[in-house]
């Protein structure tokens, strides 16, 4: 991979540990998203009884998954402990004394890309915009076939390359530096899966614009949520106070009814790790498959 686009991966922690207390307010997409993916588990007969979060944040999809699965133990891995601090309810003293009383939550701080589970120990891996985030997609996708069970189902959404277009565009001919991440095309994300070891893998994209008042809103938004730049390939250090207002005058020439755009390419995709022919289903997995009645 050309090193321009690696991720920092210190940067990317600290910056998520600083916008943990400010997330929630700001992450109205990533929630949206979170519930339409959820909507499409409507179609999907499946109960799996171990589900892994990867990239969990503050809990929103772990929350929502647990009220949809409560029989189910949850795993709500993130990068950054705070996010993970914020995720974890609070409890009496004489709650967490009755574990049995509830639904198990256990929370580990992980990068996604190197996970500490045990293989094919995991139902459903949900990861809602984490992937974006990977350094190495395929090697990503190649942890979630190991921990998955033969049975297992692999459900994620991420962004794909036309996001923050219109940002882009306003720094391009400013300098040479990324100033945008990158984003993989949803039918290479496809690929990858295939070439992972997952079964037909089914993927569809849509577009989500967000409109703002000024430049500036935007890049509050998108610091609010920790997702501003932190390419190795970066500017070091603060960008100068012309190139600045150019890149703002830029973006602004691409103003609409009074308004700025902020392009959203947002990729869902879900595939499971297919049956070895040689392994034994059980009466279980044989009904939610649909093969006995």
């Amino acid at each position: 991979m050309n090193s321009e686009y690696t991720l920092d991966k210190k940067q990317l922690r600290a910056a998520f540990e600083r916008a943990a207390g400010s997330y929630d307010q700001a992450a109205v997409l990533q929630r949206e998203i979170s519930n339409r993916m959820l909507s499409r588990l409507e179609y999907i007969k499946y109960r799996p009884d171990v589900i892994l979060d990867a990239g969990s944040g503050t809990g929103y999809g772990s929350q929502q998954l647990a009220k949809r699965y409560p029989k189910s133990q949850l795993i709500a891995v993130d990068i950054a402990r705070t996010m993970l601090s914020h995720a974890r309810p609070n409890t009496t003293w004489w709650q967490r004394m009755l574990p049995l009383l509830q639904q198990r939550t256990d929370y580990v701080c992980a990068d996604i890309e190197q996970l500490p589970i045990k293989s094919e120990s995991i139902g459903m891996v949900w990861s809602n915009l984490a992937f974006q985030w990977c350094n190495d997609l395929e090697h990503t996708f190649a942890e979630m076939h190991r921990i998955l069970r033969t049975d297992g189902l692999l459900m994620f959404s991420t962004f794909g390359p036309d996001t923050l277009k219109e940002l882009r565009q306003s720094f391009a001919h400013i300098d040479t530096f990324s100033h945008v991440n990158r984003f993989i095309d949803m039918h290479d994300i496809g690929d990858l899966l295939v070439h992972n070891g997952f079964s037909t893998p089914v993927m569809d994209m849509e577009y989500i614009t967000l409109t703002y008042s000024d430049v500036i809103s935007v890049m509050r938004d998108l610091k609010a949520i920790g997702a501003h730049n932190v390419l190795l390939g970066r500017q070091q250090g603060l960008m100068g106070k012309n190139k600045w207002q150019q890149a703002i005058n830029a973006y602004e020439e691409l103003r609409r009814d009074g308004k700025l755009s902020a392009t959203f390419e947002v990729i869902y995709g879900h595939a499971w790790r297919p049956f070895d022919r040689h392994s034994v289903l059980t009466p279980e997995t044989r009904r939610q498959l649909g093969l006995i009645p």
